[in-house]
């Protein structure tokens, strides 16, 4: 507890003094040459080596393509900065392991965790401790239940990836009367399957001449998205557009849709995966969008973690810390934009 009140009250200090300067500057008309210098000389991260900083970094098991790529975009982002070393536990779903792990780096004195849980409820107790030891957390997508175990959360927009999906839809089908769409979920308790779903139905509300007439849950495997699609295609012979909420599963339901000869629909995926990428690009079936939920999110929380062991702020930004939350843009990319993605794409 005694190291975090001390690096709080050298913010806080910081912001008083900066609060000092401006009221200062607003008693007077004439510019202040030395309050210019002082934004000038705000520290902010850049690529520059600077201060060594050692990040631990636990997530869990890669057993999807977005949890490898997440993973990958972690490990990859710290080898580009000399003077950052990454503590990489081995993934596991279990939670008990999973804590022990987080544990040990806590014992280790990283200077930032960068955690993503494989449940975030159950891992709360942890990042409360490793706040409470003075080692700031940068929690990354599955969100702990807690602000205060976590110094910064990074995520990815799951109701905006539904709004966007919608939007997309909506436009291409907006002059055609009665349109009708489909939906292929993910696993149905989920919270970011309810959110996704969410977004789709307020979005495609802008669109009174589109009405969603079934949706089928799967569960983000390529098996499960062939089976549960087969049901949809049987079930319906006739719509204009499919959403479906994961790349992974979009696999599997691209197979039922050549098995079944279906071409008369548009489809827009989910999630980024190299191989959407590489069928929207050819341009030669069904799927022809897909709505981001980027891994490159891990990359980003690895960049606020440098910043923040180094003391830093974000370039681009005005303020001297690093914010405390930041949510990634579902981005739609089609055949116009997909080049610019296609690096990103996770297999």
């Amino acid at each position: 507890m005694t190291n975090l009140t001390s690096r709080r009250g050298l913010l806080f200090g910081a912001a008083a003094v900066s609060a000092g300067a401006v009221l200062t500057g607003c008693t007077s008309n004439e510019p202040d040459d030395g309050e210019d210098k002082a934004a000038d000389t705000q520290p902010a991260a850049d690529d520059k080596p600077g201060k060594p900083v050692t990040i631990g970094y636990a997530g869990p098991q890669a057993d999807h393509g977005w949890l490898n790529a997440v993973n990958d975009q972690a490990q990859k982002r710290a080898e580009k900065y000399s003077e950052v070393t990454l503590e990489v536990t081995e993934g596991s779903n279990d939670t008990a392991q999973q804590i022990g792990q987080i544990e040990t780096l806590i014992n280790k004195k990283v200077d930032v965790l960068v955690v993503l849980p494989a449940d975030g409820k159950a891992l709360t107790q942890v990042g409360l401790k490793a706040m409470r030891a003075g080692i700031p957390v940068i929690n990354l997508d599955r969100i702990f239940n807690s602000p205060q175990a976590y110094r910064c959360w990074v995520g990815g927009d799951n109701y905006g990836m539904g709004l966007n999906a919608a939007h997309y839809i909506g436009e291409k089908l907006k002059d055609k009367p009665d349109a009708r769409v489909i939906e292929l979920a993910g696993i149905d308790n989920l919270e970011l399957t309810q959110q996704r779903t969410q977004g789709f139905d307020d979005g495609l509300k802008n669109y009174p001449n589109i009405k969603k007439v079934a949706r089928q849950a799967a569960e983000f495997t390529v098996e499960s998205g062939q089976a549960k699609m087969a049901q949809l295609l049987q079930a319906q012979s006739n719509f204009d557009a499919l959403w479906n909420h994961d790349d992974d599963q979009g696999v599997g339901a691209l197979r039922a849709i050549e098995q079944a000869g279906r071409d008369d629909f548009l489809m827009v995926g989910g999630a980024g995966a190299l191989s959407a990428f590489q069928a929207i690009k050819a341009d030669s079936g069904v799927l022809k969008a897909t709505v981001l939920y980027p891994p490159t999110m891990a990359a980003s929380a690895i960049d606020l973690a440098r910043a923040l062991g180094q003391g830093k702020g974000v370039s681009g930004l005005a303020e001297f810390e690093i914010p405390s939350t930041v949510t990634c843009y579902s981005a739609v990319v089609d055949k116009e934009n997909v080049d610019q993605y296609m690096s990103t794409g996770f297999k």
